[in-house]
């Protein structure tokens, strides 16, 4: 078993930056396929980024150029890095763990651990 802790939500401008990060807990993710999903009311949870165990990066096309995701095996911890942030990424971001690491986590069938959610505002 998997546990995901997000942190580092908040409150920003547009424009501005913000960094969500991730912890998991439980067993080594070193092998998972980790990623960030998003979720605003009334709509379903969207792919933001993922990363494979080999260091491949996928994005979703609305934040490539914008956000990075990295993680760090050792530490069990994966952080998205978000520039140039716009009032249409405002969501609750989710930290996301596939155990099948040939998946790239674009869909959420494919996530077989969820955090409990990290609010990011972006408002001016």
């Amino acid at each position: 078993q998997v546990q995901l802790v997000e942190s580092g939500g908040g409150l920003v401008q547009p424009g501005d930056s913000l960094r969500v990060s991730c912890v998991a807990s439980g067993r080594s993710f070193s092998s998972f396929v980790v990623g960030w999903f998003r979720q605003t009311p009334g709509k379903e949870r969207e792919f933001v980024a993922s990363c494979r165990s080999s260091g491949s990066t996928y994005y979703a096309n609305s934040v490539k150029g914008r956000f990075t995701i990295s993680r760090d095996s050792a530490k069990n911890t994966v952080s998205l890095k978000m520039s140039s942030l716009k009032p249409e990424d405002a969501a609750v971001y989710y930290c996301a763990a596939g155990s099948r690491s040939a998946n790239t986590l674009r869909d959420p069938s494919q996530v077989d651990y969820w955090g409990q959610g990290t609010q990011v505002t972006v408002s001016s």
